[in-house]
């Protein structure tokens, strides 16, 4: 099954000139979601995580059901004000302006062997502040791991961990 034939591309979304690739229809599909998280465990399994973190928030989409099927723990990073307790934050630039995501202080312990998951890499930004943050952390970030990704955008060029997408768009 090619999990590519279950993304739906609508443009103009959300403004102008953008074509917006939506995973609503994947997650929709029950044959596809399932070949989607077989695939995405065939890519992570060998990265041998302790415990795999998504970002908010479709991150989450992707990474829970996959700790899951994988027997793992999961974890969040947040946007800025979502999470309880003590937080670690990091800050990071945008652009054009800047962005802040969180994680809880007790969710990682120092050593701990991660791969983070969004379901897709645009320009990295995102991603590379969550390897940051987690590794200010004392984790290990063994990889990123996507659904899909942006060729064109070049987004893992901004990554300094191994970074695969299950689909690559290059327009």
């Amino acid at each position: 099954m090619n999990i590519k034939d279950h993304i739906r591309s609508i443009p103009d979304f959300p403004k102008p000139g953008i074509l917006f690739y939506d995973i609503s229809t994947l997650l929709a599909h029950a044959d596809a979601w399932q070949e989607t998280v077989r695939q995405l465990s065939d890519a992570v399994r060998p990265h041998k995580p302790d415990l795999l973190v998504g970002i908010e928030s479709r991150g989450f989409l992707v990474a829970a059901p996959l700790a899951l099927s994988l027997g793992l723990g999961f974890v969040m990073i947040r946007k800025r004000g979502k999470l309880p307790g003590d937080i670690i934050t990091h800050s990071y630039d945008l652009e054009y302006g800047t962005d802040t995501i969180e994680i809880q202080a007790d969710a990682i312990k120092p050593g701990s062997r991660v791969v983070v998951l969004d379901d897709l890499l645009a320009t990295g930004g995102t991603m590379a502040a969550a390897v940051s943050l987690l590794r200010r952390m004392g984790a290990e970030v063994a990889a990123a791991q996507f659904i899909i990704e942006l060729g064109f955008l070049n987004g893992a060029a901004k990554l300094d961990v191994p970074a695969q997408a299950l689909v690559t768009y290059e327009s």
